[in-house]
């Protein structure tokens, strides 16, 4: 069974972004996709710092893009959780 947290991955990694501890943020999404069955190598993880949107605690946050250096797409599920932001 997974750890149980409250907070998610994206809100996380804006949350790494601001502290400038970015460097750490692809080894989170690697650890995350493992605990999904998912082999990281076969990503590629790319970071896009955005605005946030008005009335937002934070004044950026980050969305996470997972390519598959496959070529192939990536599944839709997956891209949708990785970047759930509740």
């Amino acid at each position: 069974m997974g750890r149980i947290n409250p907070y998610t991955l994206r809100m996380q990694i804006t949350r790494m972004f601001e502290q400038g501890q970015s460097m750490f943020c692809t080894l989170k999404v690697r650890d995350w996709l493992l605990e999904r069955n998912e082999d990281p190598d076969e990503y590629e993880i790319i970071f896009h710092q955005k605005p946030a949107p008005p009335r937002a605690v934070a004044a950026m946050v980050v969305e996470i893009e997972l390519k598959r250096k496959d070529g192939e797409p990536t599944d839709s599920w997956l891209a949708e959780q990785v970047n759930l932001f509740t």
